[in-house]
């Protein structure tokens, strides 16, 4: 065999070698997008966290006047809506459409275990404060490894975690 023959022999299989990792390539790229595009394309992003109320005024007072998150929107008694940084916190009275029954009769109510956590500096003053003002604490000041927290209740019952990440 010559050395041209030798020569476009090597540049064949060079050449195949790479269309076949460009090709493998673009079918995995193809393959993870089709992925993530059936799975999420749906899911915008988070809006907020809705919570049950009984008294939708009594609870923007507490927010807003206690707490120091600011009024959004409000269209009472039904609803309202304050928030802090990219946190929405949508409350639901007696008879807006996010407090409906659920198809089995179930009645959405206030006070359950899920809740939001607000970031503070200086847990302990920050306690010290709301305590002052005559605020319910479900728990005590807890300390561990990512910080401390405290599990506090709106008027309604429902839980809101304050929370001072641990220095790093």
């Amino acid at each position: 065999m010559s050395a041209r023959a030798l020569f476009l022999c090597f540049i064949v299989i060079v050449m195949a070698g790479y269309m076949s990792q460009t090709a493998k390539q673009s079918s995995e790229k193809s393959n993870q997008e089709s992925s993530s595009a059936d799975t999420q394309t749906f899911v915008k992003g988070l809006w907020g966290v809705r919570y049950q109320v009984k008294n939708v005024k009594r609870s923007v007072d507490f927010y807003t006047n206690q707490l120091g998150l600011k009024l959004d929107m409000q269209n009472l008694p039904a609803f309202a809506q304050v928030s802090v940084g990219n946190l929405k916190l949508i409350l639901s009275g007696p008879g807006a459409s996010g407090s409906r029954k659920m198809p089995d009769g179930r009645e959405q109510a206030p006070g359950g275990w899920n809740w939001v956590i607000l970031q503070v500096d200086d847990l302990p003053a920050v306690i010290e404060t709301l305590k002052k003002s005559g605020l319910h604490f479900r728990n005590e000041m807890e300390s561990g490894p990512g910080g401390k927290q405290i599990q506090l209740e709106d008027p309604d019952g429902n839980p809101i975690e304050l929370f001072e990440p641990a220095q790093r």
